[in-house]
């Protein structure tokens, strides 16, 4: 299998990494499974348990690892989902919060523990305005939201 990134995300499970690769994989356009490990004979986890399931979400190459109980999820680390509008925002916070836990300014953990910031890209925009005074109330609008609100940033940003 040729890697598409010299870099790639593994992300640490006990033993859900198929179920979250799954999962992943259903939930984004453009995804797909590329290779499934199973432990061996001799491992330090059951023979034919899953090891490891390297999977493709919109292009990013992921492995997810069954390595056991000894690590869990922080929100040191998640990945952004960066999306075209409020739509498509409100699409990828709903179904990854399902089940999950959500937070504040578009951060939330799904259902397995793992974080996910999820954001309309217009946000950026916002939060970077020249003018400190639309930046600076789009950021106050933003600190008090969970889901991100794209039109309640606005009005924010433009002193509304």
């Amino acid at each position: 299998m040729t890697r598409l990134s010299k870099i790639v995300p593994c992300l640490w499970f006990d033993t859900r990494a198929e179920e979250a690769a799954d999962f992943y994989v259903g939930l984004f356009e453009d995804s797909r499974i590329l290779r499934v490990r199973h432990y061996g004979p001799d491992a330090p986890r059951p023979a034919g348990m899953v090891l490891t399931v390297d999977f493709e979400i919109n292009g990013q190459q992921i492995t997810a690892l069954n390595g056991g109980p000894g690590f869990t999820f922080s929100e040191a680390v998640s990945l952004q989902v960066v999306c075209d509008g409020q739509e498509e925002s409100d699409h990828y916070w709903y179904k990854l919060s399902e089940g999950g836990q959500e937070s504040q300014c578009g951060w939330l953990k799904d259902r397995f523990g793992f974080s996910w910031q999820v954001f309309p890209a217009e946000l950026d925009d916002l939060l970077a305005d020249p003018d400190p005074g639309r930046a600076g109330r789009a950021m106050q609008a933003m600190l008090k939201m969970g889901r991100i609100d794209l039109a309640e940033i606005r009005r924010a940003a433009d002193g509304g």
